[in-house]
């Protein structure tokens, strides 16, 4: 048995947002969201659902989730596998754009609904958080006393979950570890195969049942996913080496004005750090 890396966009929308996904969504988002002491998700509408032709045209563009819940919130899930340049701003963005896009001319202001992005990171985004989960709202600074719930963020960053099959105590921790693993499991765990909802997750994630399209776009989403990350990383890695040539330099140059400013006459500085004498001349010129 088989089962789609739910990490990929296009496995994530096939599961979480299918027509036939709604239960298995709101069991998902009543784990992650936190509502306090106000009532649970208890019927929502998928949006802009899942559909084998749209999936397959897509290119780079990112594919999310889009639901409105019973209380009115509207929801919009991502899953990100790559941290590209400008991501954090592009989420903001994206939540205003919903939010302010509900208002239609001369409408009022108080027919806006709240806006919850809830984003899935396969990268550390904050590398000072240690929770998996965070959550962000407009709050005041001393105080914390909060603005309004109409805008929330959250977000979930899997290289930060590391529980295995038996640590697995909450609804949450199951379906994190889904969201993770499932892509490398031979079969559903019997710990995650008590929650139905988590059960029929597996079965639509289940390659077996996967059109001919379906595995293609698959397959596309992982070359190129597979492409961005190896240039990320080479961008990186040049990247880094530009900063030790860079660093090499700099460290030269700080050596030569030393030796400069100690009476030393330009020939020897030269020899000293490698630099030319008209590089020397142009540290000289700037004393």
């Amino acid at each position: 048995m088989q089962f789609l890396d739910v990490k990929t966009d296009f496995a994530f929308k096939k599961v979480f947002g299918s027509q036939e996904s709604k239960d298995i969504l709101i069991s998902f988002l009543n784990s992650i969201i936190d509502f306090g002491e106000k009532e649970k998700i208890i019927d929502l509408t998928i949006l802009d659902p899942y559909q084998i032709p749209m999936i397959v045209g897509m290119k780079d563009t990112f594919v999310d989730v889009k639901a409105k819940l019973s209380n009115f919130k509207n929801v919009i899930i991502e899953m990100q596998v790559l941290n590209v340049e400008g991501f954090e701003k592009r989420i903001l963005y994206n939540a205003a754009k919903i939010y302010s896009a509900q208002l239609m001319k001369a409408e009022a202001f108080s027919t806006l609904e709240p806006i919850i992005a809830l984003t899935i990171t396969d990268f550390v985004m904050f590398g000072e958080i240690k929770n998996v989960i965070s959550y962000f709202k407009l709050l005041e600074k001393e105080t914390l006393i909060e603005y309004n719930d109409e805008i929330e963020l959250i977000f979930i960053e899997l290289p930060k979950f590391n529980k295995g099959e038996d640590e697995l105590l909450s609804i949450t921790d199951k379906w994190i570890y889904f969201i993770k693993n499932a892509g490398d499991l031979k079969c559903t765990p019997k710990t995650l195969e008590k929650e139905l909802e988590i059960k029929k997750a597996f079965e639509i994630a289940n390659t077996s049942g996967m059109s001919k399209e379906e595995f293609e776009a698959q397959d596309k989403r992982h070359d190129f996913i597979r492409m961005q990350k190896g240039a990320l990383e080479l961008a990186l890695k040049q990247g880094k080496i530009e900063g030790k040539i860079e660093g090499k330099i700099e460290g030269k140059i700080e050596v030569a004005k030393t030796l400069l400013s100690m009476g030393d006459d330009i020939e020897k500085v030269s020899k000293a750090t490698g630099l030319t004498i008209k590089e020397i001349n142009s540290i000289y010129d700037k004393k």
